[in-house]
């Protein structure tokens, strides 16, 4: 079922708080992984919000492997992102509660998803290009310390 479209069926465009799991992929090489998201133009990290009745780590899993392709192994939780409001480019306005993972891959293959993304990519750490938002991009501050979990 998808959630979200259940949901602003009932709600239409207003703000509501929804969450998510993603992931900080590295591969063998400790390069990151980054979708280019069809919605948003921009690079940010893959994952997606959670269907009703799945846990953080099986939304992370699956979204993960359909955006770009790798079944992943979850090592440790990253962060918890709370504190931040999206508005979509429908219109649609959420509050995100964002359950941030480091992941490491562990098979598949590299796949684009064209329904959601533009491009996935890896990059060096000293190559991150700016991510589609500040979320995000707290999220990689945050990773880059290495003092986590952090909750924001």
């Amino acid at each position: 079922m998808d959630y979200i479209r259940f949901l602003r069926n009932k709600v239409g465009s207003e703000k509501v708080m929804l969450n998510f799991a993603g992931g900080i992929v590295l591969d063998d090489e400790g390069r990151i992984l980054l979708q280019k998201r069809r919605e948003q133009k921009a690079w940010g990290f893959p994952g997606g919000a959670l269907d009703l009745g799945e846990s953080l780590v099986e939304a992370a899993k699956r979204e993960i492997l359909e955006e770009t392709g790798f079944h992943i192994t979850i090592e440790r939780l990253s962060g918890v992102y709370s504190n931040y409001e999206e508005v979509y480019p429908n219109g649609d306005v959420a509050q995100p509660i964002v359950h941030f993972f480091v992941c490491r891959i562990n098979g598949g293959q590299l796949t684009i998803d064209p329904d959601e993304s533009l491009n996935v990519a890896f990059f060096e750490r000293e190559q991150m290009p700016g991510l589609y938002s500040d979320l995000h991009q707290t999220a990689w501050n945050d990773f880059l310390t290495e003092v986590g979990p952090v909750f924001r």
